[in-house]
């Protein structure tokens, strides 16, 4: 699949938020987020999550960019550009061996319950409908991470059992978005 063209993607204003490619001075606030304990709080394994596991993950969000023309977003509010409070987007994945856009989100705690993180996904899934039709969006959490799951059912994804998978010791839950079992 071509790459996007970078300019549709980045930057995107919301009502409330920015959301933007991120940047190497995001990297501090990126690792600082993902090795919260309270935003691992649903991880299957915390103690994993190292500011080095981290970094690997920052850099790919990166690297995704690159090669595709758009990616997971550094998000900040309008009223507040300069300051990151989170990350949301989409990235290329294999789902069940198919192609999918996975919808990804994680704010800071201290900006949880005012609706940003649904914000920011109803406009990477309205994005994914006009810029790349035809992808299915994903989203997967373990059952227990309530609030991950209204914000993808928020963003327009329905729960499907059919996609979930067993891990042993948890289970991913999959919500998608235009995931057809028969072609249309």
């Amino acid at each position: 699949m071509p790459a996007q063209d970078v300019a549709d993607w980045t930057p995107v204003h919301t009502r409330r938020l920015i959301l933007r490619r991120p940047e190497g001075s995001d990297e501090h606030a990126a690792l600082d987020l993902h090795t919260d304990p309270r935003t691992n709080v649903h991880h299957p394994a915390p103690r994993t999550v190292t500011r080095a596991s981290s970094a690997r993950i920052f850099h790919e969000i990166g690297l995704h960019w690159y090669r595709h023309g758009f990616g997971v977003w550094a998000v900040s509010t309008q009223e507040d550009p300069q300051t990151l409070i989170g990350f949301t987007g989409l990235s290329h994945r294999l789902v069940h061996a198919r192609p999918a856009l996975n919808l990804y989100y994680r704010y800071l705690p201290e900006v949880w319950g005012r609706g940003y993180a649904t914000e920011g996904a109803r406009e990477a899934v309205r994005l994914a409908d006009e810029l790349l039709p035809g992808l299915p969006v994903v989203a997967y959490t373990t059952a227990d991470n309530i609030g991950s799951q209204h914000t993808a059912l928020a963003a327009g994804l329905d729960r499907r059992e059919d996609l979930d998978v067993d891990r042993g010791t948890y289970r991913d839950i999959y919500l998608a978005r235009g995931w057809y079992t028969e072609r249309p």
